[in-house]
């Protein structure tokens, strides 16, 4: 808490009030870390050090965020900011052009908008210098899983718990368009078996939370049917675990070593290689990510034609949502070409 802060509360309201105004901002400090997501938190802590390392190279102070200093921070980026020393891609550099001015507030740097939105110009306008002069960086978007992957998913998982347990992870997962981290959330509890399916009751929102009940029903084909590969991991682990995983507490997905021992429940970047592992397993052509049957689930039903709405709706998208839109891939533009008969 700054002292000049604390004196100008004890001019204007006494010592006591200016305590207890202290100890409602540590207060403040504390809820705020508490709810923060432990992924943003380390991505802070990463571009923090980004930062550190551009003012060590640069010999500009660290504590000091003008417009000049954070467009030399945008053009350092792209230009070497990486520890082997090429350059990140923009949508990085973005990433890390905003944390580091969070950083920078935090210890009482001053950043005006007008600061920030010139230095997030500057980033546009190099961005487009480097796909005009050819060159694209970053890993890019993700590939969606699809039905013909899920079948060779679920005939190359072995017969045995993990296996089990790995059919559920990505039938389920692609059912209602998980992120890495939503099935890393769950607990038993959270899945509810139903007459027509399963109810699984998914945190949904980055910043603003709520639950959202997504209903996945029974698949014509049993070889892909989420809901029997649900059922059938959960059995098969409190058959051979014991019943306390029977408990609505314990988490859904669990983590098994490979002599079959159940290690705890799974995090976000267990998930994704598991994952990887499963797909990379099934031969797939190009081995999923963690956001693959996020992509898959709206590609897939995009091109059966399902409205934009439902699916939306499925996968705790906001309607209308760019970020959906832009996972609606098309195969190849000539199936749904807005161009075609018109003429």
């Amino acid at each position: 808490m700054p002292p000049h802060l604390i004196e100008r509360w004890a001019a204007r309201h006494a010592v006591d009030a200016a305590r207890r105004l202290a100890e409602a901002e540590d207060l403040a400090d504390a809820v705020a870390q508490e709810i923060t997501p432990d992924n943003t938190l380390d991505t802070y802590t990463k571009s923090w050090r980004v930062w550190q390392r551009f003012c060590r190279s640069t010999g500009l102070p660290e504590r000091e965020g003008s417009r000049g200093a954070l467009v030399a921070f945008v053009a350092w980026m792209l230009r070497e900011g990486q520890q082997n020393g090429t350059g990140y891609a923009p949508s990085s550099a973005s990433t890390h052009l905003a944390a580091a001015v969070v950083g920078l507030r935090e210890r009482g740097v001053k950043v005006s908008g007008d600061d920030q939105a010139e230095a997030r110009a500057a980033l546009e306008g190099l961005a487009v210098q480097l796909l005009q002069a050819g060159e694209r960086r970053g890993r890019g978007q993700a590939v969606g899983a699809d039905v013909d992957g899920l079948g060779a998913v679920a005939r190359a998982c072995p017969d045995t718990l993990t296996g089990d347990g790995d059919k559920a992870l990505v039938l389920t997962g692609f059912h209602y368009a998980s992120r890495s981290q939503d099935p890393a959330g769950l607990i038993t509890g959270d899945v509810t078996v139903h007459p027509r399916g399963l109810v699984v009751a998914v945190l949904t929102g980055k910043t603003k939370h709520s639950v959202r009940n997504a209903k996945i029903r029974y698949a014509d084909n049993p070889e892909i049917c989420p809901v029997r590969a649900w059922t059938g991991y959960r059995t098969r682990l409190v058959a051979e675990q014991g019943e306390r995983w029977a408990d609505p507490s314990t988490p859904a997905f669990v983590g098994i070593d490979r002599w079959g021992h159940v290690t705890g429940g799974m995090g976000p970047d267990s998930v994704t290689r598991a994952i990887m592992r499963i797909s990379t397993r099934a031969g797939v052509p190009i081995a999923w990510t963690g956001h693959s049957l996020r992509i898959g689930l709206a590609s897939t039903a995009r091109r059966k034609g399902r409205d934009g709405i439902a699916i939306a709706d499925q996968s705790r998208w906001a309607r209308h949502s760019r970020s959906m839109l832009g996972y609606m891939q098309i195969d190849d533009g000539w199936d749904d070409n807005a161009a075609a008969g018109l003429t």
